[in-house]
């Protein structure tokens, strides 16, 4: 049965329970809900939580234990030994998972019967044409073996699907029938309702938690494949970024993380005395009506799609560098560099330092500035010596943030400053930062479990402790210095 189907029947029946359960409640009240411990809607709730919570729970935990029975099952069909490698038991699964959905689609569109795909043979012309009919290619390597095991896995998946169903339907109707034989005056509804809008919050505070623990752990596992087949020590001190997909690759991040760090900085080195400075202008120096129109333009730079600035890279200030400043002064020729990509990154990163700057620059105390005007000191004085030494923390954070989403950033990069991973000082030569080449390895018809491949996910965990660390610095100066002004 659809999943989309059993979440229907779920609701259904989670709404039925609702509208007894109600009926009940008044029922059992005589007529007079005063009576009753709750307000009737309470029991309504409490029959419709019992009934669709703990389906939904087996459902959501069913599907995910499924895909890991089913192919671990599978696997020892096709390598009762265990005796390939990861790599190779991979593709044969791939193999098997595409057969299994060519057999559904053809079933679905009449061009195979059930009855006639228990005799089926994987050197079949006849099967061979209805699977290519849609669109499923049988290469000449397919043996019988993994055909039997696509015919296993299709119908074990449609067992465990079924079975699935009258798990998840039949905890819908006990738990809603267990809630509505609960129901009288004396039953404490509100409770039972409270508490499971509490878990639900709860829950809901939990999903960044649970989002960074399994992004960190997905990146994890693959990391440490990866270094189980290319050297540790050769990635984190190689200079050479050169991957070759057929083998005698050189993997090192140095030069990947070098040109990160250098394109973020030149972005930095614009974008913040920029923000920086328009956020005091606008905090302290712009009229009302000018602030009205400034701050919401300034921040509409924010909401620039990155293939925008991108584009703008490539086609207005790359050229634009190289004809007035890298080719007269003999330091580049080339319209993608360090620099391109960096200037108009900073642009992108100056809402980023304003808004929350200005933010910040306006929680400091009107008392602080009237203190300092007090004891003689001028606007721009007051400004420098008082106002920016309160603000700093938020400030450095603001700061970090931007940093943040400058290492991060991966189109301006492709289109501004190319794709070449080298070690340089000089800004008008192309490099490549660590995101470009995460999408660059996994991006085409390349083997996953190759260590070419793998490397995207080592980058990645490398670029998340990065941007982990950058966060937890702007943490730590803001709880430090934020209690001298508190």
């Amino acid at each position: 049965m659809n999943v989309g189907l059993i979440i229907l029947v779920v609701v259904l029946i989670a709404a039925v329970g609702y509208v007894l359960g109600r009926r009940r409640a008044v029922a059992s009240s005589e007529g007079d809900v005063r009576r009753l411990h709750s307000l009737p809607g309470y029991y309504g709730q409490t029959v419709f939580l019992f009934a669709a919570v703990p389906a939904f729970l087996v459902m959501i935990l069913w599907l995910l234990l499924q895909p890991l029975y089913i192919d671990a099952t599978v696997t020892g069909m096709v390598d009762p030994d265990q005796s390939a490698d990861y790599s190779t038991r991979e593709l044969i699964m791939s193999d098997v998972r595409r057969i299994a959905t060519g057999l559904d689609i053809a079933v679905d569109l009449g061009q195979v019967s059930e009855a006639d795909i228990g005799s089926m043979q994987a050197g079949e012309t006849d099967i061979r044409q209805r699977l290519a009919d849609v669109g499923v290619a049988l290469g000449s390597s397919v043996d019988q073996t993994v055909f039997e095991a696509a015919k296993s896995y299709r119908n074990l998946s449609h067992t465990l699907s079924i079975a699935m169903a009258v798990v998840v339907i039949a905890l819908a109707l006990g738990g809603a029938a267990f809630a509505y034989g609960r129901i009288n005056s004396a039953f404490r509804a509100r409770n039972v309702s409270e508490r499971a809008i509490l878990a639900l919050l709860m829950l809901c505070s939990l999903v960044a938690i649970l989002t960074t623990v399994g992004i960190v752990l997905s990146l994890t596992f693959e990391t440490i494949h990866f270094f189980r087949l290319y050297p540790a020590s050769d990635f984190f001190l190689s200079l050479t970024w050169n991957p070759q997909f057929r083998g005698g690759s050189d993997l090192g991040i140095v030069p990947l993380l070098w040109g990160t760090l250098y394109v973020s900085f030149v972005a930095l080195v614009f974008a913040v005395p920029v923000g920086l400075l328009a956020a005091v202008y606008l905090s302290e120096y712009a009229s009302p009506r000018v602030r009205a129109f400034a701050k919401p333009a300034i921040e509409i730079l924010a909401g620039i799609p990155t293939i925008v600035y991108g584009l703008f890279a490539l086609i207005v200030v790359g050229p634009l560098l190289r004809d007035y400043f890298a080719a007269p002064l003999g330091i580049g020729s080339s319209s993608s560099s360090v620099m391109t990509a960096g200037l108009v990154m900073g642009i992108m990163l100056i809402p980023f330092v304003s808004s929350l700057s200005d933010d910040v620059i306006n929680a400091v105390p009107q008392a602080m500035r009237d203190g300092s005007y007090g004891l003689g000191a001028t606007q721009s004085e007051t400004v420098r010596q008082v106002i920016l030494p309160a603000a700093l923390p938020g400030i450095v954070g603001a700061v970090l943030l931007a940093a943040s989403r400058a290492i991060g950033e991966t189109m301006i990069v492709v289109l501004g400053a190319g794709a070449a991973a080298k070690l340089s000082l000089n800004p008008f030569e192309a490099m490549t930062t660590i995101t470009v080449k995460i999408v660059s390895q996994l991006t085409g018809d390349t083997e996953f479990a190759s260590p070419e491949t793998l490397v995207a996910f080592a980058l990645g965990l490398s670029l998340f402790v990065v941007t982990l660390g950058l966060n937890i610095l702007a943490l730590y100066i803001v709880r430090k210095y934020r209690e001298q002004y508190e």
